[in-house]
């Protein structure tokens, strides 16, 4: 997109940030679960869980892309299963939410709404998503895309000097 931002981020940038993440987490418990948002969340959930020696881990599917750039109606794929709802308590207290970017905030907010009082956590924010996180590492700009490890292949780069774009 005209204007977008772009933010590439390798394996090792993740990995490095995900454990920063467990850091900062690890304060913020004890967690009975994690709960993460496919497909994004899986990476950092895999992390945390390593690091917090969480291991329960749950997934719920929402899909919001249309495509890989564009957002439509979100809609969930596949639920939380209800013991994992119940072994966090009353709105979901203890359980931990994880996901890789908040960018809009409509996929946090259809989590959210499922446990209210779990904490949510984020490799990476936008601004207008920050808000519903409780906890995050990086914030980048709204207009700023960011290619993660999983989607990217390798490739030349031409210098940014002769016009290149991400």
């Amino acid at each position: 997109m005209a204007g977008e931002k772009a933010f590439p981020v390798s394996w090792e940038e993740f990995h490095r940030d995900a454990r920063a993440l467990a850091w900062r987490l690890a304060g913020a418990g004890p967690f009975s679960a994690i709960v993460c948002i496919t497909r994004g969340g899986l990476v950092p959930a895999a992390i945390v869980s390593r690091e917090l020696e969480i291991r329960i881990i749950e997934t719920v599917c929402v899909a919001s892309y249309l495509d890989y750039k564009n957002q439509g109606d979100t809609s969930v794929l596949k639920g939380i299963a209800a013991d994992i709802t119940k072994a966090g308590g009353e709105g979901g207290a203890g359980i931990l939410i994880i996901d890789d970017l908040v960018d809009t905030g409509r996929t946090a907010s259809t989590v959210r709404a499922m446990l209210p009082k779990a904490h949510f956590a984020t490799v990476y924010a936008k601004p207008m998503g920050r808000p519903l996180v409780d906890t995050f590492i990086t914030e980048v700009s709204q207009d700023t895309w960011i290619y993660f490890p999983w989607d990217m292949g390798y490739q030349f780069q031409p210098p940014i000097a002769k016009g290149a774009v991400g």
